[in-house]
């Protein structure tokens, strides 16, 4: 593949051309891993997600409610 030359926004936000995501299967809120080797910053897919094992650590310890799985699911689905 060529080269690309970007732009880093203001937000130092950069746009991954189409024709690297479609070849790496970078879809939509894939979750990728920087590594900066030198003076180069290397991008790739990440192997494993930690989003959720994140989000479960900040609820922990957050509810005021004692309940069980079926009671919660009741609640969820109306």
């Amino acid at each position: 593949m060529r080269s690309v030359i970007m732009m880093i926004t203001s937000k130092g936000q950069i746009t991954i051309p189409k024709e690297h995501r479609e070849a790496l299967g970078l879809l939509p809120h894939t979750d990728v891993e920087f590594e900066r080797v030198g003076d180069e910053l290397r991008v790739r897919k990440a192997t494993g997600s930690v989003r959720g094992e994140k989000l479960i650590d900040a609820m922990k310890g957050k509810s005021t409610l004692s309940m069980t799985t079926d009671e919660i699911m009741r609640l969820t689905r109306g």
